[in-house]
This record gives C-alpha cells, sequence and structure tokens, in this order.
C-alpha cells in the first residue's frame, strides 16, 4: 500500500479537530493535476461521499478585482500574492471550513503551495509567505503531479491557442518573447515545487504515467483517509451539506454512478 508522507502542520491548525478531510493538488501548468483531481472527484462521489469542490483565484469576492488587475498589468509581484492570499482567505471561511465541519471530503485544486510556488519564483520572501497564509488549515493529502518542464509545456503548447502574460512571468522581464519568459518563469515554479515537496511533505505523483495509473496510485492514497467519513446511501449531498449550514455554488450536485475501481 503507498502511504502518503505526514505534511507539515502550520501552528494554529484547525485539521485535528474537524471531522471532514481535506485533499489537494498542486503542480505546474499543464501536469494534468485537475484532470485527476476531476476522476477522483466522480469517483467519491459515486462512493456516497460528501464531496465539495473548490479551485485557486475562484472567490466572488475578489474575482473583479484579480481580473481588472490583470487585464491593465497592474499587478507587481507583491500585490499579486495579497490579491490571491484575500481570495484564499474568503474560500476557507465560505468554503473549506464549514464542509470540513461538516464531515465533507474537500477537493481543492491548487492550494497554499501554489503561491508558495509561483510568488516565490517572482522574488516575494518565502517565510513572508509562510506567515501570511499560517491561518490555513493543513491538508490531510497533499499531492504533486510532477512533470518534466518540456513535456508540460508541450501540452500547454497543443491544447492553448495562446499564453497568458501572467502566466509567462512577463511582468518579471525574463524574456521579451513569451514563450521563452514562459519556459523559465515555469521552470523557476517547479523547482519551487521540488522545494516544498520535501519541506511540506508533498506526495509526489509522476505525472508521465498513464492517466489510470496515477488514478490508481490517487485512489490508493485516498483510501485509508476515508474510514472514518459518512456515507450519504441515495441522498441529495447538496441538501445534506446545506443543513450543515453551507450555501454557495460550490456546493456539486452528485452524478451517481458505479464506482470504478
Amino acid at each position: 500500500m503507498i502511504e502518503a508522507p505526514a505534511a507539515r502542520a502550520w501552528p494554529k491548525s484547525e485539521a485535528e479537530s474537524l471531522p471532514g478531510k481535506l485533499i489537494i493538488v498542486e503542480g505546474i501548468d499543464g501536469s494534468g493535476k485537475s484532470t485527476q483531481l476531476d476522476l477522483l472527484h466522480k469517483w467519491l462521489v459515486s462512493q456516497g461521499y460528501l464531496v465539495v469542490f473548490t479551485e485557486w483565484n475562484s472567490s466572488p469576492i475578489v474575482r473583479s478585482t484579480t481580473k481588472r488587475g490583470k487585464n491593465r498589468r497592474l499587478l507587481t509581484p507583491m500585490s499579486f500574492s495579497l490579491i490571491h492570499a484575500a481570495d484564499f482567505a474568503s474560500r476557507v471561511h465560505t468554503q473549506i471550513l464549514p464542509a470540513l465541519k461538516a464531515g465533507a471530503v474537500v477537493l481543492a485544486d491548487r492550494y497554499v503551495y501554489t503561491a508558495f510556488a509561483r510568488d516565490a519564483a517572482r522574488g516575494v520572501s518565502r517565510s513572508w509567505l509562510r506567515d501570511l497564509y499560517s491561518f490555513a488549515v493543513t491538508p490531510d493529502i497533499a499531492f504533486h503531479f510532477d512533470v518534466p518542464l518540456d513535456e508540460a509545456i508541450r501540452r500547454i503548447t497543443l491544447s492553448r491557442a495562446e499564453i497568458k502574460y501572467y502566466e509567462a512571468g512577463m511582468d518579471m522581464m525574463l524574456s521579451e518573447d513569451i514563450m521563452e519568459s514562459f519556459q523559465i518563469f515555469q521552470g523557476r515554479i517547479l523547482d519551487e515545487y521540488h522545494r516544498l515537496t520535501d519541506e511540506f511533505g508533498l506526495v509526489p505523483i509522476d505525472a508521465t504515467q498513464t492517466l489510470v495509473k496515477q488514478q490508481q496510485q490517487m485512489r490508493e492514497i485516498v483510501q485509508p483517509h476515508l474510514a472514518d467519513i459518512e456515507r450519504v446511501e441515495g441522498g441529495d449531498l447538496a441538501e445534506v451539506l446545506r443543513h450543515s449550514g453551507l450555501r454557495g455554488r460550490y456546493l456539486q450536485q452528485p452524478v451517481w454512478a458505479e464506482a470504478s475501481e
């Protein structure tokens, strides 16, 4: 059996007192993490678990501000960091904590490690970033989908018509050529992820394996953490969560299907 290494906890983590489970995925663009999280999501729902999904930079409170800053190219590395921290804080208190208190399995597409990697790659102090996100709940499992830079870039160029300005790190003036800047910047982020894997005990997944193999590894690691999680047989999961005080667009209507092992 594959076991997840213990993640380093923040000093004030509430994780031990919460009945739910927090499972997160990380990786550079093109790593395939979102695809694998979606497959895990569908499997968990088919098994009858309460599942709540949240993703990076999705809080309606700061979304318009972030979009405006990006469109006008006004964001500095520090302001970029602070605005994403505001987004994360909003989601922690309106989505993640209520769901964990309700006993749900929370799946997060990117977590604080995205800020640790991207912002550090932009030159923001690593220790300052740890302090900024010290309120975060420690995840039960944090997966890092590790993929070579050249493979990630190949996937990105095949699936997208263009690379975005900040995604390419153009604000860092690494190169006047957007693709070259993208390669340099994403390489820095990948280096930071390898640092974080050692520091926080992220669970590495070889993202060059087949989709089936990656999903099998995820489920094998996740399964032992579900022993104490209550299942709902044949009910409306969203309605159950609402009875626990949860509201919002992040509630996922279940799709009942046979489990695929």
